[in-house]
Parts: C-alpha cells; sequence; structure tokens
C-alpha cells in the first residue's frame, strides 16, 4: 500500500518510512526540507514542496491515486523557539495544517493519521495520563499541535474526514538498522544533548529544572524508542477502520490515542541509564527551566493496545544505545554545512 507521510524527511516521519518499507508498503514524502534531510529521501518517492501548496498535493495525487492515508508529521518542533518565535509557529503548524486538512477532503483523501504531542496534557497527580485527562498545553508549540487536534476533529465532523491524533511522548533513539536518526546539527531533544556531550560537542548537559513535584525534582518523561513509534503508524494505517470499529463510539471519526511506555523516567533516571549504557560519567550540570517547560507526564497506553494491538516494546537503553551508534555514524550520513 502506499501511504503519503509529510515531513517524511525528518527524524520521526523517516523512520515511520523505513518501518512502512519494512511491512512492504511504499511511502510517499512531502517535505519542504526547512528542517528535514534529503539524504533521508534517498531511493524513496519525494515531492519538495510545502505542505499547503495546492499544486504539489494534487501533483501527488494525480500520480499516486493509489494512496490509502496521510499520516501528517510536519511540524516546528522546539520549545523555546516557539516561545521566541510563535508567529512562525502558528503558521507553519496550525494555518498550513488547516490548508492541508481541507485539501485531502476535496481531492477524496479523508484519511489522516496526526502526529500529535503529550506536551499538550496539564500536570495530574501522579504524573500519569489518560487521553481524557485534562490540557492544558504551556508553550507555542504545544498550543499548536492542541489546535491543530481541534482543528482536525471539527473537519472530521464537518468534512467527512477520518482522523486518528496520535499523542507522541518522547522519542528517543534511531533505527536500529541507522538508516536515520536525530538530524539535527545541535539536537533540543534530552538524548540529544546528552549524545552531543559524550562525543565532546558540549561541554555539559543541561538539568533543567530540579525542583519539579517529582521523586528527585526533575522532570518526569515518558521515553518511547523511536521505532516503536513508527510500528505503531504501520499499525494506525492497517488497521485504521478497525480502531474506529473497537472504540467506544465507532461512529465517530476521530480518535486520540496515547503512544508511551506506560512507564515514568525522571531527567536524574535518564541520565543514571545513559551513562551505565556510556559506560562513563558525563558532565552535567543543574539549570533553571527553560520557557516553556513543564513537571512532565507519562501515558497510560491501555488505549493503543486495546485500539491498535500496538505496545511500546523496546527498553530505554536500546533507545539510549541506538541514540550513541547513531551520534557516532551520523556525519557519515548526513553533511553538514
Amino acid at each position: 500500500m502506499k501511504y503519503l507521510i509529510t515531513g517524511g524527511a525528518g527524524y520521526i516521519g523517516s523512520t515511520i518510512c523505513s518501518a512502512l518499507e519494512d511491512h512492504g508498503h511504499t511511502p510517499i514524502i512531502l517535505d519542504s526540507l526547512v528542517t528535514g534531510r534529503v539524504e533521508f529521501t534517498r531511493g524513496r518517492i519525494f515531492y519538495q514542496a510545502d505542505i499547503a501548496d495546492r499544486q504539489a498535493l494534487e501533483t501527488i495525487f494525480k500520480d499516486h491515486p493509489d494512496i490509502q492515508a496521510t499520516i501528517h508529521c510536519a511540524a516546528l518542533i522546539v520549545v523555546p523557539e516557539s516561545v521566541a518565535r510563535p508567529y512562525d509557529y502558528y503558521h507553519e503548524n496550525v494555518v498550513k495544517s488547516m490548508d492541508l486538512f481541507r485539501r485531502l477532503g476535496e481531492l477524496g483523501y479523508p484519511r489522516i493519521v496526526f502526529s500529535s504531542s503529550a506536551s499538550i496534557y496539564d500536570v495530574v497527580p501522579g504524573f500519569m495520563v489518560t487521553e481524557t485527562s485534562p490540557l492544558k498545553p504551556s508553550s507555542p508549540y504545544a498550543r499548536t499541535k492542541y489546535m491543530m487536534e481541534m482543528v482536525l476533529q471539527d473537519f472530521c465532523n464537518a468534512y467527512g474526514l477520518e482522523g486518528i491524533a496520535l499523542r507522541y511522548f518522547n522519542p528517543i533513539g534511531a533505527d536500529p538498522r541507522m538508516r536515520s536518526g536525530i538530524h539535527i546539527k545541535n539536537p533540543t531533544h534530552v538524548l540529544g544533548k546528552l549524545v552531543s556531550v559524550a562525543m565532546g560537542q558540549e561541554p555539559y548537559f543541561d538539568i533543567t529544572g530540579t525542583h519539579w513535584p517529582t521523586r528527585d525534582g526533575t522532570g518526569i518523561r515518558d521515553y518511547i524508542h523511536v521505532w516503536d513509534l513508527a510500528l505503531a503508524h504501520i499499525q494506525a494505517v492497517e488497521q485504521f477502520s478497525q480502531a474506529f470499529a473497537r472504540s467506544e463510539h465507532p461512529e465517530q471519526k476521530y480518535l486520540v490515542i496515547n503512544l508511551g511506555t506506560g512507564r515514568g523516567v525522571t531527567v536524574r533516571e535518564l541520565v543514571a541509564a545513559f551513562e551505565k549504557v556510556y559506560g562513563k560519567t558525563i558532565n552535567k550540570r543543574e539549570m533553571p527551566p527553560r520557557p516553556g517547560d513543564v513537571a512532565g507526564a507519562y501515558a497510560n497506553a491501555d488505549t493503543a493496545k486495546k485500539l491498535l494491538g500496538w505496545e511500546a516494546r523496546l527498553p530505554i537503553e536500546q533507545g539510549i544505545a541506538d541514540a550513541l551508534k547513531w551520534g557516532e555514524l551520523r556525519n557519515s550520513v548526513l553533511h553538514f554545512d
């Protein structure tokens, strides 16, 4: 089967493309390469264009009328940057997604799997959230994901679209076969920063926030291997109709599903696990929270198992090991200026 992947030249999008290929499917990549990497498109069907480019979308579906669904990964994702540049985030993430969703409906391709984010949840007692937990996005980035969900839900109700919003927790690692991984030159993801320090590219790992109401004062997260995350998308597109049929309200056209491990890990615990896998201690220092930071959350992942038959299987240690391996190989795969 063919599937359109917006943002398919990014970290998560490229891993989803690899997982699709491994399961006998054909990814069709749409990416502007504003942040994505052309290296991740090699040997794949690739259209370099903006997601709001009507002509590009018409061309894609004319060339590939047998596309079964769209996986919408394209977005700007850096929290501190979103605080400094909110216009860019609302325009790129929300306005252009509105255009994309509308065009998909007009062109007759109503099935959409949307990359949402656990950053939209409020902090709750115990830190474990279900899909019905209260929402309180605390940064412009998180608010764009919240708005994109609301837009998609409203469009599903009004225009006959069918949407599954997958709320990602904290992706780590790389494709286990090293086809892709974190591609930003100066990563902002926590594990990317740990690898940068281990590789001598940064002097310290900053533990940002040490007075959160968690068991050790550092933020709590749900670190999920990016390959597990990618496999969830395979389940979502292969079992799209079944997921709705298994839900409590099969007549609805919009679903929300958490993608996480179901286990909360603090930043200090992640650092300790990293040092164990790496075999050395790293330089670290305690710093105040960054703009937009929150104490965090981890997933109740029961809905993903019920609706998609999916659960995370890879341990945090493999995510760390794969990230370290990718960190060593990255400059031979990617070509930075």
